[in-house]
């Protein structure tokens, strides 16, 4: 089962840089996610595929009729925070008026509750946990937060299973549907989303889905625009994994999508049998 989805956010919305941290410097970026939101639809739709969008809450408030776009082209929409909060970062209290204020500003677009969420870099960890409790607070059913690997910011590296699970939080349960990984050259590596995607060759990337029976995709609008501006204080490390692979992003995606069939949340859902997924303690 391969699943679709978008982390639906800006071109700087890049993730533990000081320059762009600030909600109220957002003002100075030029916005790019118009036309690059524009073709994901455009793309979507004309190939029939179905996709689940993880929507930041600052997005909904200042492009509503952008979001409303996504609606109507009959996607189905889940939260990625209101300000792209790491999370690992962040008091409890502060993380949970974060969400709380996404997910009404979601509702309120669309008339319908949100029950998807998808924490912004992965980010929480194993010292974060507590964030299920709030999910589970505000009527979170499914998630796809855990990235059970080291990364640059996030990860939880000590999660156990990398496919369909359930998560006990105190008793309530939240469906999980984790990044997934894969074994390469000895080593288990994420690949099927984000830089990952962008940097590796599709030969490889064909190989790595072909291997797996579970794939969760996350991608961004950023990932399929080779003309967005350059955030120059990254490191250079960080400006490679950002900017690697934008001018044959779009032609990878429609080789992926066209030789694998792929499915949203909802039908990813619907089609696992929850019984038998392992219930993991969190």
């Amino acid at each position: 089962m391969n699943i679709l989805t978008f982390d639906i956010e800006d071109w700087f919305h890049i993730l533990d840089l000081e320059e762009t941290e600030d909600v109220d410097s957002w003002h100075k970026y030029e916005s790019r996610l118009e036309r690059n939101l524009e073709f994901i639809l455009d793309f979507l739709s004309k190939g029939g595929y179905k996709a689940t969008f993880f929507i930041l809450g600052w997005i909904a408030e200042k492009y509503p009729e952008v979001i409303k776009k996504i609606f109507t082209n009959g996607f189905e929409v889940g939260c990625h925070s209101y300000s792209h909060i790491l999370i690992y970062k962040n008091s409890r209290a502060k993380v949970k008026e974060d969400f709380e204020r996404s997910i009404k500003l979601l509702q309120d677009i669309s008339g319908n509750k949100v029950k998807y969420f998808r924490a912004p870099g992965f980010s929480i960890t194993e010292k974060s946990k507590w964030a299920f409790d709030i999910l589970v607070e505000l009527g979170i059913e499914v998630d796809s937060s855990i990235f059970p690997a080291s990364r640059g910011h996030g990860g939880y590296e000590n999660f156990p299973y990398a496919l369909p699970c359930n998560l006990d939080i105190n008793g309530s349960l939240i469906r999980e549907l984790p990044i997934n990984k894969v074994k390469f050259l000895g080593k288990e590596i994420v690949f099927s989303g984000g830089g990952y995607f962008r940097m590796l060759p599709y030969v490889l990337q064909k190989k790595f889905y072909n291997k797996t029976d579970y794939v969760m995709t996350y991608f961004h609008p950023r990932d399929f625009d080779p003309g967005q501006p350059v955030l120059h204080n990254l490191s250079f490390v960080r400006r490679v994994k950002s900017y690697i692979g934008l001018n044959s992003s779009k032609q990878k995606l429609n080789k992926l999508l066209s030789d694998f069939k792929f499915v949203d949340i909802k039908t990813a859902v619907n089609n696992i049998e929850w019984n038998n997924c392992p219930t993991i303690k969190i």
